[in-house]
């Protein structure tokens, strides 16, 4: 199974989400980080990715390669995380057959809102995530 964790910026959500559920696979999980900039790349990295790649070209190669996709739900959504992510990015996000579990963070910038989603705190929908992608991987592997 192919997990690709995508994220920018800082890369600080997207190393949250991988330190949660590095250890929920066995050596057939692989997790990939992409970064939609070095930054972003590094750190999850260092969080246990197994690889990592940055920029868009990395993203649109390997998105649609995925099993599962997972990052805040702006990786979606074009010119979000404040400009990084490029139409194209959020194409090859939104078309990619694989299932998505995307955080609805929000309240950072502000330039969308998700109607009927309660704001929670950021560790309540990491855990959430984690829930999700143990039941995915149940009904994958």
């Amino acid at each position: 199974m192919r997990i690709i964790v995508l994220d920018g910026m800082g890369g600080g959500l997207g190393s949250q989400i991988i330190s949660r559920i590095r250890h929920l696979g066995g050596p057939t999980v692989e997790i990939i980080a992409l970064g939609a900039n070095a930054i972003a790349t590094a750190a999850m990295m260092k969080a246990g990715a197994a690889i990592g790649a940055t920029g868009e070209n990395a993203i649109l190669v390997n998105v649609p390669r995925a099993d599962l996709i997972l990052g805040p739900i702006g990786i979606a959504i074009p010119h979000s995380l404040l400009g990084e992510i490029t139409p194209g990015m959020a194409a090859a996000v939104a078309l990619s057959n694989a299932r998505k579990i995307l955080i609805p963070v929000t309240q950072t910038h502000g330039h969308f809102e998700l109607a009927g989603v309660d704001s929670k705190p950021l560790a309540v929908s990491l855990d959430d995530l984690v829930m999700r992608v143990t039941r995915v991987m149940n009904e994958l592997l």
